[in-house]
């Protein structure tokens, strides 16, 4: 193999695929990224066995080859590097790859490509397409919402499904459930439901860019995978198995307190309320006063506190309609919901303070949020 490349590319497309190396792993060749000549251009790729990322990026080919590079010491370097270009040579025999730039030369030590797990070359026919914006705005109003506890695998995913042109995605973590809607721009042949591991939706969003128009979303015959192409990456992941829990019977059906407030007044008293609540068990009451006349306006009191920092309290404008009610929150959790939600205003329907709450963007209902309460000493 005999490549030149541009070192700023190489360095994205390291970046990009790097994120899926294993870091501690018995299989030394999985801490490796394949390097290969592919059609006039070099693919880079990465895997834990789970996940996979491939990235390709214009090169210069002199000779066909590949192998597998040790992806902390490649990337490390390959950031230092002086030159605006790198030539990278291999010595199949030996396989070690010269890495060359400017005033700077380099041998490293590789693993033979033969030994690097094969990804999925996955058939994209009957792939299902969606915008690139509106799929990284919906993994992202339901990835915070997995559980990160290996206990229940499950939910460590987010359920997909898509049926005709609607697509459902729903996360939860057995304290909070997000599910967000959308309209594909054309309806998918045949109903899915599958398991995505919230890791690699994250990885899907973080790796997208301003060019990325388009995604294909597509499951390979050889059930169990899933495959997101874009325009210079794929990324391919193992499907959870096992039955997400039924989340329509946790969504409340109807509610005692409607309370509407400032998307942005909202978000930052709960940030405020963080710093002393997160001392303790994230504990932020919600005091939801209605007003008896306009000398008395509606309005929301979010308190902490805590032994050890002391207390804070912050009074929103708010319009309520129904009851007045005293609820706890998560505030973390709290924060976390409101930080994606992208309209002005937003609405809290509560029922009772052992309840959960339903959190919406008011005048959008493609999107909402259920939190389970917290008990109040």
């Amino acid at each position: 193999m005999k490549v030149t490349v541009l070192q700023t590319n190489l360095a994205h497309g390291l970046g990009i695929v790097s994120r899926a190396v294993s870091p501690r792993t018995t299989l030394p060749v999985l801490a490796n990224v394949l390097v290969a000549t592919d059609e006039g251009r070099l693919r880079l790729s990465a895997t834990n066995l789970e996940m996979g990322i491939t990235c390709w990026i214009g090169a210069k080919i002199e000779e066909e080859g590949s192998t597998t590079v040790p992806a902390r010491t490649f990337a490390d370097l390959v950031n230092t590097l002086p030159g605006e270009q790198v030539a990278l040579t291999l010595d199949p025999n030996t396989q070690v790859l010269n890495v060359r730039s400017g005033t700077s030369t380099n041998d490293i030590k590789c693993i033979d490509a033969q030994e690097f797990p094969p990804l999925p070359v996955p058939d994209m026919e009957g792939a299902l397409h969606i915008n690139v914006a509106d799929f990284k705005e919906m993994i992202q109003q339901v990835v915070f919402a997995a559980s990160v506890d290996e206990a229940r695998p499950v939910l460590m995913g987010v359920l997909v499904k898509i049926n005709g042109d609607q697509i459902t995605m729903a996360a939860a973590d057995g304290f909070r459930l997000s599910v967000r809607t959308a309209t594909l721009s054309s309806p998918f042949a045949k109903p899915v439901s599958a398991i995505i591991p919230a890791r690699a939706l994250a990885e899907l969003a973080r790796i997208t860019s301003d060019g990325d128009q388009m995604i294909q979303m597509v499951f390979p015959k050889e059930r169990g995978q899933v495959v997101f192409r874009l325009k210079d990456v794929e990324l391919s992941s193992q499907l959870i198995d096992g039955t997400f829990p039924d989340y329509e019977q946790i969504i409340p059906r109807g509610y005692k307190s409607r309370t509407l407030v400032s998307t942005a007044a909202l978000l930052k008293a709960c940030k405020q309320a963080e710093i002393f609540a997160r001392e303790g068990s994230n504990v932020a009451r919600l005091n939801i006063k209605t007003g008896s006349n306009e000398m008395e306006p509606s309005e929301v009191e979010i308190s902490a506190q805590s032994e050890e920092t002391g207390s804070n309290e912050t009074i929103v404008e708010a319009t309520v309609d129904g009851i007045g009610l005293l609820i706890a929150f998560n505030v973390k959790f709290l924060r976390e919901v409101l930080e994606v939600i992208k309209t002005p205003n937003v609405a809290i329907e509560t029922t009772a303070p052992n309840a959960p709450g339903v959190i919406r963007p008011v005048g959008d209902d493609t999107f909402l949020h259920v939190i389970m309460p917290m008990h109040i000493s």
